[in-house]
């Protein structure tokens, strides 16, 4: 991968981290958390999203996979079913 790619990919992964964190520091100071209770609430919130995507990604990935393969068997050579007359 390039520098300049790496460099995106950090920026980007940088943004995303911030924004989840940022939204759930408001939702907490809505909610009524103040104090030092509310720099606790951004880290486990950001922690349990970048976990669940850890596990959503693959998963959609093998998702994918099972759905292409299943529809692109029917579709090239169809169903092999053999019709007897008489």
């Amino acid at each position: 991968m390039s520098g300049k790619m790496m460099k995106i990919l950090v920026l980007l992964s940088f943004f995303l981290i911030l924004s989840i964190t940022l939204v759930s520091l408001g939702i907490a100071y809505a909610g009524g958390i103040t104090g030092l209770g509310l720099l606790g609430v951004p880290l486990f919130f950001t922690a349990g999203v970048v976990v669940i995507l850890a596990q959503l990604i693959p998963a959609e990935i093998l998702l994918a996979s099972f759905v292409g393969t299943t529809f692109s068997f029917f579709g090239k050579a169809g169903p092999s079913i053999q019709v007897r007359s008489g």
